[in-house]
């Protein structure tokens, strides 16, 4: 599990998520705080001359850009945080900064894993700005204290700067990488933001012109970008920053943060009734014994509709044989048989579908909260985006070990002949509910409870 930089455990940052039954609350908090340090910037600084145009100046000099998604949710998200940060940005003077959503910039395959959109950052920013400020769609942001700690860096070197996550020992999801000692590299939380300076953003985008992205897959996307940029040690490390935080904002520590995080769960309405779900189970005839016993002892109760989907019938569970060979590697056979159930043999009524490894644990009271932000009359996958081949014609996809939660408008688009596996990453809306729904659900696979 990665751990903060001084030893300290970090609850993964996919837990950390603002209030958002009331999203207005969280902004006009961080606007409120921000406007009380602007009026006393303004005061200190009154009567000397130029001070304030220095701080306009350095504000048209950042580019903030939220990793945002498409889906109506996410983008209202999104487009607070914005609608905040340009908010902020009117007490400081006339002229507002750009801030860019990365849902609208989709003409770029794999968008949302950001190298790809080095070069039209140089283009556009290369010459008239210092920063490009990355953040979450739930990321608090005092604009005031941004400036202060920006400013003790020279713009015109090359400087990563974010709060420092490292892996506490060799995991799986990193491919073992720094084995001997993975202490040694840090990586980005994207939840506290983080920033590239322009001579950085530069030297990458001349990099991606000659040598285009090869890796295959997106897996740990904080983790991938901090890889590429230190180029096996040819490029600067991450520095960490302490005024880049993930503390509540109404925590103690707040006063010194530029960047803050909440931690309560997604409610947007009263939690969607049991019978809206139903969860189907893959598992085999080797692990009837040994993992179907701990679902039924841990989540099975809190779910009205559950089914579980075998290479065998055992009628003591019980199981249903789809008529589908247990593999070693790929699951897509049984995932394919499962959906053509669902859409023919389930009720037509039932909004969602949760698809779960026999290793998967879930907690059901936490969906039925998380689904109340969500309309099933949408086309969306939720669950923890992964990519394969981006920028070299490849597709985002949901990985299965964290749960797959396709919405009941799933049927209309099947039976119109859109769901095939070509057509799947450009149909659909493919949430990364990773930071909703995988770690915040407490849906772990058994196989890395250590992973985030």
């Amino acid at each position: 599990m990665p751990r903060e930089r001084g030893g300290c455990w970090l609850l993964p940052a996919l837990l950390l998520l603002p209030p958002l039954c009331a999203p207005g609350l969280a902004i006009s908090v961080a606007a409120e705080d921000a406007k009380e340090q602007i009026e006393q910037l303004v005061s200190q600084e009154s009567g000397k001359s130029g001070e304030s145009n220095k701080i306009n100046i350095e504000l048209q000099e950042i580019v903030f850009v939220i990793q945002s998604q498409s889906n109506s949710f996410h983008s209202k998200r999104a487009e607070d945080l914005e609608r905040n940060i340009l908010k902020q940005a009117e007490e400081l003077g006339k002229e507002l900064p750009r801030v860019l959503l990365i849902h609208q910039m989709d003409r770029h395959d794999g968008a949302w894993t950001i190298l790809p959109l080095m070069q039209d950052f140089s283009a556009s920013y290369g010459r008239n700005s210092s920063w490009i400020f990355f953040c979450e769609e739930d990321t608090r942001i005092q604009i005031v204290k941004l400036l202060e700690t920006l400013r003790r860096f020279d713009k015109s070197k090359e400087w990563f700067l974010g709060k420092a996550l490292y892996d506490e020992e060799s995991t799986i999801i990193h491919h073992y990488a720094f084995a001997e000692n993975p202490t040694v590299f840090k990586f980005p939380d994207f939840a506290a933001g983080w920033a590239l300076s322009i001579p950085l953003v530069n030297k990458l985008a001349n990099r991606l012109k000659s040598e285009p992205l090869k890796s295959d897959f997106t897996i740990d996307l904080k983790h991938e970008i901090a890889l590429y940029i230190w180029k096996k040690g040819n490029g600067p490390h991450l520095t960490p920053v302490p005024e880049f935080c993930t503390d509540d904002l109404n925590s103690y520590k707040a006063v010194h943060c530029a960047t803050m995080f909440s931690n309560f769960l997604p409610v947007c309405g009263d939690p969607v009734k049991k019978e809206d779900i139903f969860v189907a189970v893959k598992t085999c005839r080797k692990f009837h014994r040994d993992r179907i016993p701990i679902v039924k002892q841990t989540w099975e109760g809190e779910a009205a509709l559950v089914e579980y989907y075998s290479d065998y019938a055992e009628t003591s569970i019980p199981t249903i044989d789809l008529g589908v060979p247990n593999t070693e590697r790929g699951h897509c056979g049984k995932t394919f048989a499962i959906l053509e159930r669902f859409l023919n043999h389930s009720s037509s009524k039932t909004p969602w579908l949760v698809i779960v490894d026999d290793d998967t644990l879930i907690s059901i009271f936490r969906l039925r909260k998380l689904l109340s932000c969500y309309d099933p009359n949408e086309p969306v996958f939720l669950g923890e985006r992964y990519g394969y081949g981006l920028g070299t014609g490849g597709y985002s996809y949901i990985t299965g070990g964290g749960g797959v939660l396709p919405s009941s408008c799933i049927k209309k688009k099947m039976y119109g002949g859109w769901f095939s596996a070509e057509k799947q990453s450009k149909n659909y809306l493919l949430v990364n509910a990773s930071v909703t729904a995988m770690m915040l659900l407490m849906i772990w696979s058994l196989e890395c409870v250590s992973v985030v």
